[in-house]
């Protein structure tokens, strides 16, 4: 390692070492939580939950069956922070730091161009923000698969789940730094880079979470059962809490037009008013990875333009 290369990882290498840190202590604890988890599951007291119900209980007092999956959640809160706390203070030092002090000056007078100053110093950064966030959903999925999907663990539409773990995580770790990297080649001061790139890449991990809620970019599908039998359990599906009656051509009513589960009374009311069908949307669990895949893209896209509009702004900026 020499050159740039050599001065980028003295200069980063203590972030690279609390990112280390980070994930040793996270996997430690993981392991130590997963063996408490199976060793929970070994037991028996979990084998009469069906995975489809929302809740499960104790066969003696009637109360819920849970496993301790709070640690599990703060790993997964702690994937979907990596954005804003890489940008912060990782991606807005990265070139503002220099800037500020001058010091970049001093770098490029020894040799190497802008171009070079640039991707040794963003190279290794986002190689080992990759890593660490890949790592880190890694660890997550990982912890999760004994309770995936289950009533007495964790579903995969919670935000801890969605948000905090698979591809999802990598490529919103890089957006964070690439965001840090850009304002903190604007503002040519890293305090005020960090605020900047703290305010957009907490504004775009909300604005995301949103389209999660809304559906926005991931559409539900409509679900539809007659109303002589009784609709099929939820099971592992999201639902959007939209549901209701059918007409026959086509409209959607309240479901409180005809407040009955099922049964006699229920098609009599049906066909009363005129229905001819239920109906309820949700997202089923295949969806997981239209919600990933979909993020990843927006993420890494936003990555990808941050990162050439710095290449771009190098020359005047510098």
């Amino acid at each position: 390692m020499r050159g740039s290369l050599w001065l980028a990882w003295r200069q980063q290498r203590v972030a690279a070492g609390i990112g280390a840190a980070t994930l040793v202590l996270a996997a430690a604890i993981a392991a130590y939580s997963r063996s408490g988890m199976l060793d929970a599951l070994r037991s028996g007291l979990f084998d009469h939950c069906a995975t489809g119900p929302l809740y499960c209980t104790r066969s003696d007092s009637g109360l819920p069956l849970l496993l301790d999956v709070e640690p599990l959640k703060y790993l997964g809160a702690l994937n979907i922070a990596l954005p804003v706390v890489i940008g912060v203070f990782w991606g807005a030092p990265l070139l503002g730091r220099d800037r500020e002090l001058g010091t970049h000056r001093l770098v490029l007078a020894q040799g190497p161009s802008r171009g070079q100053w640039f991707a040794s110093r963003f190279a290794l950064a986002a190689a080992t923000t990759a890593v660490l966030a890949g790592l880190l959903a890694g660890v997550f999925a990982w912890w999760w698969r004994p309770a995936a999907d289950r009533s007495y663990g964790l579903f995969w539409y919670d935000d801890t789940a969605l948000s905090g773990s698979g591809p999802r995580v990598v490529a919103a770790a890089l957006f964070g730094l690439a965001a840090g990297t850009l304002l903190g080649l604007l503002t040519r001061r890293v305090l005020a880079a960090m605020g900047l790139t703290l305010l957009a890449t907490g504004m775009t991990t909300l604005l995301l979470e949103w389209t999660h809620w809304s559906r926005l970019l991931v559409p539900p599908h409509t679900y539809v059962s007659a109303g002589d039998t009784p609709k099929a359990p939820m099971g592992e599906k999201w639902s959007t809490g939209d549901y209701g009656l059918i007409t026959a051509s086509g409209r959607h009513d309240s479901v409180f037009n005809c407040p009955y589960p099922s049964g006699t009374q229920l098609k009599e009311c049906m066909t009363a008013h005129g229905y001819v069908a239920r109906f309820y949307e949700a997202n089923p669990a295949g969806d997981y990875w239209a919600f990933q895949w979909t993020d990843t893209a927006v993420l890494g896209g936003l990555a990808v333009l941050l990162t050439v509009v710095t290449v771009l702004l190098l020359r005047r900026r510098v």
